[in-house]
């Protein structure tokens, strides 16, 4: 994975004949750049469509930011009071006013749920679309969504990667990856905070290492690689030249390296989105489906709020609304609502009734939040009980979520993977687009 941090970054420790295009950790496969693109090698794109999720990792309260509950008695409901949004009928959490300003851009899901109270496996649920064994190790035993985006989409432009990950918080990251897709289809991981002096590692020259060295070098690859070409028959080699060609385009080219600087944008915009780390982790975002990425996952971490609920959500909250908001009126106001598809949601829900202070881990009833992609708008779908415990009505699953995003990239969740084992697997074996949004 391509990892971007904050701060300064290590130097390499020497550039060999084809290590100078390494980018970032890919575990101990010791697979560079070029490697990385050939696997990505994928069928035609469908459709010009892309996604941006926002994983609320650790799992938001329900009833304190999308399904408030007023009428339910004082250890439920909680301290925040519903307030109006610009669609009749449809209140959400005081704390999400600038949300609750754009909703005729927004649908929200009030009726997901599923059977596991783990972070791990309900994390990989909603990352997959699949149940898992409890699994600390974060390993993944289904691709991720993203992964299958980058397998079968790649990306919608040249010299950006099709899948970016940037990680924040406890729980943050995890489940991201390719399983039996292989590490070539993980994601381009960022690790920095872009609301910070963010360099990008290895989208820049080593320490000492001009451009015009590193032309050089590629030179001198090419001359090394005519060997090898000499005893090919399988034409390997000139495959692996594209690829190399594209990961030295990433690495010198303009797209990626362009979108990644945020400074090219009017600090107004920057300032309504937010200058906190999920504010402008929005704005990089937008910026990188509007370069060619296909699939964005920004991890909010920290949710899980077993304690002090209340205060905490007074920190969170509304710097997620300004940041979930503005992302949606920006991508209206540029004209992208109808190709790019914003999901916010995150493991599970939050206990119903209040614990020390705090609520625990809550299957049973979950919300989601999705704009865009030319689906249908202005909207609430389903709707749990008085006390917020339970759907009562359209109940949905994390599966009928994948297959509408699925849907919008123009994906066939029926396309079968082979696994390790040489068994086909679908990319999803349950579910089915929401009726109200398609």
């Amino acid at each position: 994975m391509l990892d971007v941090t904050g701060g300064r970054f290590a130097e390499c420790d020497g550039i060999s004949r084809r290590n100078f295009l390494r980018i970032g950790s890919l575990g101990l496969t010791g697979l560079t750049l070029p490697d990385v693109l050939k696997a990505r090698a994928s069928t035609p794109l469908a459709k010009n469509t892309a996604v941006i999720q926002v994983l609320l990792a650790g799992g938001p309260s329900h009833m304190d930011t999308y399904d408030p509950k007023p009428d339910a008695p004082r250890e439920f409901r909680g301290e925040f009071k519903p307030i109006s949004t610009n669609v009749d009928g449809v209140s959400i959490c005081e704390l999400m006013p600038r949300q609750a300003r754009a909703m005729d851009k927004m649908a929200i899901i009030r009726s997901l749920a599923h059977e596991s109270s783990d972070h791990f496996v309900g994390t990989h649920w909603v990352m997959t679309g699949y149940q898992s064994s409890p699994n600390e190790q974060q390993k993944n035993e289904r691709p991720s969504v993203g992964s299958i985006v980058a397998k079968l989409r790649g990306p919608n432009g040249p010299g950006v990667p099709p899948y970016v990950s940037m990680v924040g918080g406890v729980f943050g990251g995890i489940f991201q990856n390719g399983a039996y897709l292989g590490p070539g289809y993980n994601p381009f991981s960022f690790n920095g905070d872009p609301s910070t002096n963010m360099r990008v590692r290895n989208l820049e020259p080593a320490s000492g290492l001009s451009l015009d060295r590193l032309e050089d070098r590629r030179y001198l690859l090419a001359k090394l690689d005519r060997i090898n070409r000499q005893r090919d028959v399988t034409g390997t080699m000139d495959g692996l030249d594209k690829f190399t060609s594209q990961a030295y385009e990433m690495v010198t080219g303009p797209s990626a390296r362009k979108a990644l600087d945020l400074s090219n944008e009017d600090p107004r915009l920057r300032d309504r989105y937010g200058r906190t780390r999920i504010g402008q982790s929005c704005l990089l975002a937008r910026r990188l489906v509007e370069a060619g990425v296909t699939f964005v996952t920004i991890s909010d971490g920290n949710w899980d709020h077993h304690a002090q609920i209340f205060q905490s959500c007074r920190q969170q909250v509304p710097p997620l609304d300004a940041a979930v908001a503005t992302m949606v009126e920006d991508l209206y106001d540029r004209g992208l609502a109808d190709r790019v598809l914003v999901l916010v949601w995150g493991e599970f829900g939050r206990t119903p009734r209040i614990n020390n202070g705090g609520r625990d881990h809550w299957p049973g009833s979950m919300s989601a939040m999705l704009a865009g992609g030319g689906l249908k708008m202005g909207k609430v779908i389903g709707a749990t009980n008085r006390k917020g415990e339970q759907p009562t009505e359209k109940a949905l699953r994390p599966e009928d979520v994948l297959q509408t995003v699925y849907h919008v990239l123009g994906i066939n969740p029926r396309h079968d993977f082979l696994n390790d084992s040489g068994r086909p697997m679908p990319v999803l074996n349950q579910g089915r687009p929401i009726a109200d949004l398609v």
